[in-house]
């Protein structure tokens, strides 16, 4: 579908510039990669086992590490190399912990990760059907991104989404006793029936505040996304945990409904965590996410 700028009511097609090298796209992903997916680079160009890694990446909201490859070449096995690097991380993870240290001055420990959400990321300005078809299963932590550049120095990265119809496949062994890609239904399944409905209430109203609102299940909460986090709701039992993602002070809550997070451990990102067990505030509670958006 044709791209065009407006200028006094007038289109002019705006055409894709396409990159050269990978280098190019690895460049401009490392510079700006917690804004484009979230992540903190670790290390460009790691070499381990005689294996080369375009970027190691450190997922801050999941505890684990990422794997990022660039490929401007279509006629790539994606499943067979993913499952490659998925192998060579988790037989040698004490390499990958040192590396971090190394490299961000801090001092992780193996107990710190959780290896269940490691995953490799494919970065291309296209995938074929047979690539998106391979990794259109919900339990395969293989992920496709697009990247488009166009004549006027604008960039288009798209996460390709699997369908919510993915079937599941039991990974290469031994990454199927280690890695686990959690679903929505996953998470919910831990809540009484009542609780279930009550989140459904609740993710309407979410999806309903904005455009384009990622819902991203993890291991312990679904968090919702836009180009920042928004909120994440860890589904409980008999009630739900709600996180807006800002900090504490920066949001009026007339009701003093939220309770302050920001010096205790828990599994949201942000500093206000409101606990229901009943729909009676969601439209309150929803002022408040409106908020961070």
């Amino acid at each position: 579908m044709p791209i065009y700028s407006i200028h006094n009511n007038l289109l002019t097609a705006i055409y894709e510039r396409p990159f050269k090298l990978e280098r190019d796209i690895q460049a401009l992903f490392e510079t700006n990669l917690k804004q484009v997916m979230g992540l903190t680079l670790v290390r460009s160009e790691f070499s381990i086992k005689n294996k080369r890694i375009d970027t190691l990446a450190y997922d801050e909201q999941t505890n684990a590490f990422i794997i990022i490859e660039y490929k401007r070449d279509r006629n790539i096995s994606v499943v067979d190399q993913g499952f490659t690097y998925l192998s060579l991380m988790l037989e040698n993870k004490a390499d990958f912990i040192i590396e971090y240290n190394e490299q961000l001055k801090r001092n992780l420990t193996r107990n710190d990760i959780d290896w269940s959400q490691t995953r490799v990321a494919f970065v291309s300005p296209s995938f074929t059907d047979n690539q998106r078809q391979a990794t259109n299963f919900k339990d395969i932590a293989i992920e496709l991104w697009e990247v488009k550049r166009f004549d006027n120095n604008t960039l288009l990265v798209t996460e390709v989404k699997k369908s919510r119809s993915a079937e599941s496949i039991k990974p290469i062994a031994p990454i199927a006793d280690e890695i686990t890609v959690y679903t929505e239904d996953a998470v919910i399944s831990r809540a009484s029936e009542e609780i279930a409905e009550l989140y459904a209430k609740f993710r309407s109203a979410i999806l309903n505040l904005a455009d384009d609102i990622e819902v991203k299940p993890l291991k312990w909460y679904v968090s919702f996304n836009k180009s920042n986090k928004i909120v994440d709701i860890e589904i409980l039992k008999k009630s739900l945990k709600i996180f807006i993602n800002s900090k504490w002070g920066s949001i009026n809550d007339s009701k003093c409904l939220a309770r302050d997070v920001s010096k205790v451990g828990h599994s949201g990102n942000g500093h206000y965590q409101i606990q229901v067990t009943n729909d009676q505030d969601l439209e309150y509670i929803m002022s408040l996410v409106k908020q961070v958006l």
